[in-house]
């Protein structure tokens, strides 16, 4: 109940269907014109009856015109990716937020991003905030060809695929690319699915970093509804 006071009305204004998993939102309402959004940080959208409601990061958000945007990955029948793919135009929403999340506003160059599809919405607003210098990105995906079409559209086409493989074995790939930066200095987001996020952290305290240059954001854990 006390969730409730706290929800705020919206409407989507348009949407445009990049493939077959991947959609991008434009969400509008007066609510939005007076939320004060850091890069980063997620909104919470409320996807049917009850207090059921589901986590994403916007891309951008524009406090004059009262929208923002998110960048949405359709993975299987889950609730959250059955109500996105029902989603029409001009359909009202409720929302929380902007909640906490990853602050991108203060992160430091150069900075690595590591994570999966329900990630290129973070990474896209990182590569807004920091104007694409010194960025690299590296994700472990199901579909090579989708998800390079997806980011070459969101103009993340630079970015490292490693394509999933059965039993996490793909993940020794990409510990092979997060190490060889850690001499630089870098900064490291790690966001997306728990257990490659493990990996990917210990991979790089072995390598010498020190915690204060990683930042970590599960997004998801195999069997598990949603971790926000």
């Amino acid at each position: 109940m006390l969730k409730r006071w706290f929800l705020r009305p919206g409407r989507v204004s348009f949407i445009h269907t990049f493939s077959r998993h991947f959609r991008l939102i434009e969400l509008e309402g007066d609510a939005l014109k007076t939320a004060a959004w850091i890069p980063g940080q997620q909104i919470q959208i409320g996807i049917g009856a009850g207090m059921t409601n589901r986590t994403y990061t916007p891309i951008s958000w524009n406090v004059q015109d009262g929208t923002t945007r998110i960048l949405v990955y359709l993975h299987g029948d889950a609730p959250g990716s059955r109500w996105m793919r029902a989603l029409r135009p001009q359909q009202a929403f409720d929302f929380l937020g902007p909640r906490h999340s990853i602050d991108l506003s203060d992160i430091p160059e150069p900075c690595v991003l590591f994570g999966d599809e329900t990630c290129f919405g973070l990474a896209k607003a990182l590569q807004d905030t920091l104007g694409g210098r010194r960025t690299r990105f590296i994700f472990e995906v199901s579909d090579l060809a989708e998800s390079r079409l997806v980011l070459q559209i969101v103009e993340l086409g630079d970015a490292v695929l490693i394509e999933r493989t059965a039993g996490d074995a793909h993940l020794t790939d990409i510990e092979s690319h997060l190490r060889p930066l850690a001499s630089d200095g870098a900064q490291y987001i790690l966001a997306g699915k728990a257990t490659s996020i493990q990996r990917a952290r210990q991979a790089l305290k072995a390598k010498g970093v020190a915690s204060s240059r990683i930042r970590a954001k599960a997004y998801w854990a195999p069997g598990k509804s949603g971790l926000d």
